[in-house]
């Protein structure tokens, strides 16, 4: 069962369950499901103050029928406005255009995995342009890479714990840059203006990453 879709009478126990106070974890439970379907399902149709079963498996069905190839895709509703918008303002902090594309599409799959064929596929773009993306992913955390038991492949996996992984990545990567600047202002002098300067950016990084991993440790053990 938990590589099958959700129904709509599992959609409706997990309305329940919110309704009720139940965690994302025991919610899976009851359903024979990982937590990471769950709170995905949860997040992509609402949340939980917002979430209703039927809209949610209405969505799916949208987005699944979307998914299957045709010669034309028509303008989009709503939801592709707002995929789009997502994706132009992952550009605007810096993602390549591709490689948010190809997040987008991981976010959005029922079970949070794609083989690069699929997104190949699905994406109409060349296997290089994914291999590229899929590269830049797994190196900064946002998925990981798993080997197909059944087949000779990688499959892309994007769940709760590459959010949380993706932020230590982020952290730990600006917190040497923090170290390199103290060491900087060590190395040219405390009381110089350049030594002065160093040492405030360095301190000023620390405590910024000191905070976010706070942050991310909070809220990963809330979202448990």
């Amino acid at each position: 069962m938990p590589g099958e879709r959700l129904t709509q009478q599992d959609r409706q126990r997990i309305a329940a369950g919110i309704a009720d106070g139940l965690s994302y974890s025991e919610i899976a439970r009851r359903l024979d499901r990982p937590t990471s379907t769950i709170s995905r399902e949860v997040g992509r149709n609402g949340g939980p103050g917002g979430y209703q079963p039927q809209l949610a498996h209405r969505a799916t069905n949208l987005r699944a029928r979307r998914g299957t190839p045709a010669p034309q895709r028509a303008a989009g509703p709503s939801g592709d406005r707002a995929e789009e918008e997502i994706i132009e303002a992952a550009v605007r902090a810096g993602l390549p255009r591709m490689t948010a594309r190809v997040h987008m599409d991981l976010l959005l799959s029922e079970e949070g995995r794609r083989t690069a064929a699929e997104l190949t596929r699905r994406l109409k773009v060349s296997p290089a342009s994914v291999s590229l993306a899929v590269n830049y992913l797994v190196q900064h955390g946002y998925v990981r890479r798993e080997r197909d038991p059944q087949r000779p492949r990688d499959v892309y996996v994007i769940d709760d714990e590459a959010w949380y992984q993706s932020v230590a990545l982020s952290t730990r990567q600006t917190l040497e840059t923090a170290r390199s600047a103290m060491a900087m202002a060590e190395a040219s002098g405390p009381d110089s203006p350049v030594g002065q300067r160093m040492a405030k950016a360095g301190a000023f990084l620390e405590r910024v990453c000191l905070d976010m991993m706070e942050s991310a440790d909070r809220w990963r053990g809330l979202l448990r």
